[in-house]
């Protein structure tokens, strides 16, 4: 079997089936963002009518895509009036339809959820750009890995905070697998932390941290922007 052409197809397939991801993340990003523009309109703080509709953003998206668990948005908390929701996020609740996120933002509190300091707030602040965070051990309760795609959007031209979508590794694990499968080697999706999404082998297991410059280890870079996404293979 050629090895070659197994890693290139997949890396190709790969990037295919995560570029289409992107683009649903930033759809839902500009329907959020667009939503938000009309129901600011002269408005300087999001409050109770600003979040109108935006439930109906997330559900909407989170049936139309049956490989997320979790959808919605998440504001800077400078945008938001006093006492304000920071977060708007729908889940899948298993069989029983989909729920509301609700977590403890009350500052000094054992559970504050402070959001604007995990990566998938911050990174994408920061670069004005999609990104992708995890595999990490989630918020919502399920005590499973989780990915997140975010995006950043603007309202009036001011950063007013992130959109996106979670995807549980588990999954992931049916619409990739066989890909990765496909090569005759071990092999790993890998983020830009150097950490393992998901591995045909028990070589590389979920969350762990890939050390770099092992002789025989070869990586092929995921035509993906801005995500730092490649495969990672040995021979």
């Amino acid at each position: 079997m050629n090895t070659d052409y197994e890693v290139v197809h997949a890396a190709n397939v790969l990037s295919a089936w995560i570029n289409g991801v992107s683009t649903k993340t930033t759809e839902l990003v500009r329907n959020v963002a667009s939503l938000l523009e009309q129901n600011l309109a002269g408005k300087a703080k999001v409050d109770k009518a600003a979040r109108v509709g935006l439930d109906e953003v997330a559900r909407e998206f989170l049936a139309r895509n049956s490989f997320a668990v979790g959808a919605g948005t998440f504001f800077a908390a400078e945008s938001v009036e006093e006492g304000g929701r920071a977060f708007e996020w729908w889940f899948r609740k298993n069989s029983d339809g989909m729920e509301r996120l609700d977590a403890d933002r009350t500052p000094g509190s054992d559970r504050y959820y402070d959001y604007e300091k995990l990566p998938f707030f911050s990174t994408a602040a920061s670069t004005g750009e999609q990104t992708l965070w995890g595999p990490y051990l989630d918020y919502l309760g399920f005590e499973e890995y989780i990915l997140s795609f975010t995006e950043p959007f603007f309202v009036h031209g001011n950063f007013t905070g992130v959109a996106g979508c979670d995807i549980r590794i588990k999954d992931l694990e049916p619409l990739i697998m066989p890909n990765l499968r496909a090569i005759p080697r071990d092999a790993a999706l890998i983020n830009a932390s150097n950490r393992v999404i998901l591995g045909n082998s028990g070589k590389y297991l979920v969350g762990e941290r890939i050390k770099s410059g092992a002789p025989n280890q070869h990586r092929v870079a995921l035509d993906v922007p801005h995500l730092g996404l490649s495969l990672l293979y040995t021979t």
